[in-house]
Parts: structure tokens; C-alpha cells; sequence
């Protein structure tokens, strides 16, 4: 690792991103999903939404099969969920039977409780080196009528990962 790249990832490790976590289900049934902390809003007009998926993650076979995904936005209050969706693989778990959830647009999971969430239509991939990032046009969202504290890297950055980055 070069010292500017060193300096870069020490320099965006200090910062406190959102994290969120993104749901999918392949066209065949299977479904996953994943704690993620590379994703922004990328367009205003359309609405365009990038979510960053290591391609060493569970999530990245299923999502690379499916239309649609779900992002959700995690309280902080909601370690429980990032620690299952960050610290678990779909490789050994099925994460889905350890938390409340419901069929949402397309099929895509739904989880139960969070802050907020949108389901978007995949309209792009792009290899990224490590992840590939999706682009998403919202489809359908929801938000819950309070203040959101999401979760953000600095609260999240203990858990082990179920794969390596």
C-alpha cells in the first residue's frame, strides 16, 4: 500500500459515514443481505442512489441475480441489526430467520423496524475493484415519523466481519 493510499484509508477511517444495511433477492428465490458503509446519494434528477457490495460478501451472488434491492437506514439504537447483517454470512446463516421482516416491492426483504428504507430498480453495475457498486432508482420508500440517529462507521467499526472486505 502506497503512503497516499495509507493516508486516505486512515483519513475516511476517522470519519463517522452512515451505514446501511441493503437487502436483495435473486430472480431464483434466494435471498441476502448485508451491512454496507460505501453508498451515497449519486443523482437529484432522477433520483439515483449508489450502494457499494464487496464482491467477496454473500450478498454479492445475489444481488448480481436481482432487478431490485432495499437500503435501509439503521438507528443507532439498532446495533443488533448491524451486528447480524456486518457480523453474519448468508454463507452459514440464513439472517432473515433472526429478525423481523416482510415481502417488500419486487419481493425484495423488507426489514421490520428501521428508520427508514427504499426499494430501488438496479439500473447500472459497475466493477469498482473490490465492490461493485449498484445504481438504484427508487421504486417505492418509507420513513418513520421521528428524528433518525442512523448508525454511523464509528459504532459499527467493532464488528467482525462474516467476510473480509
Amino acid at each position: 500500500m502506497t503512503a497516499a493510499a495509507k493516508t486516505f484509508s486512515d483519513l475516511l477511517g476517522r470519519l463517522d459515514l452512515p451505514m446501511f444495511v441493503v437487502t436483495a433477492v435473486a430472480d431464483d428465490g434466494e435471498r441476502s443481505g448485508c451491512l454496507i458503509g460505501f453508498a451515497t446519494q449519486c443523482s437529484i434528477r432522477p433520483a439515483r442512489f449508489l450502494a457499494c457490495i464487496s464482491v467477496k460478501n454473500h450478498t454479492a451472488g445475489v444481488i448480481a441475480r436481482a432487478s431490485h434491492a432495499a437500503v435501509h437506514v439503521i438507528g443507532d439504537d439498532q446495533r443488533d441489526l448491524a451486528e447480524l447483517f456486518g457480523g453474519e454470512t448468508g454463507d452459514d446463516v440464513d439472517k432473515f430467520e433472526r429478525c423481523s421482516w416482510s415481502r417488500g416491492p419486487e419481493g425484495v426483504p423488507v426489514l421490520d423496524g428501521v428508520d427508514g428504507w427504499f426499494v430501488g430498480r438496479i439500473v447500472a453495475s459497475h466493477d469498482l475493484g473490490d465492490h461493485t457498486g449498484y445504481v438504484l432508482q427508487p421504486i417505492e420508500a418509507a420513513i418513520e415519523d421521528r428524528d433518525i440517529d442512523e448508525l454511523g462507521f464509528q459504532q459499527a467499526r467493532h464488528i467482525d466481519p462474516g467476510h473480509e472486505a
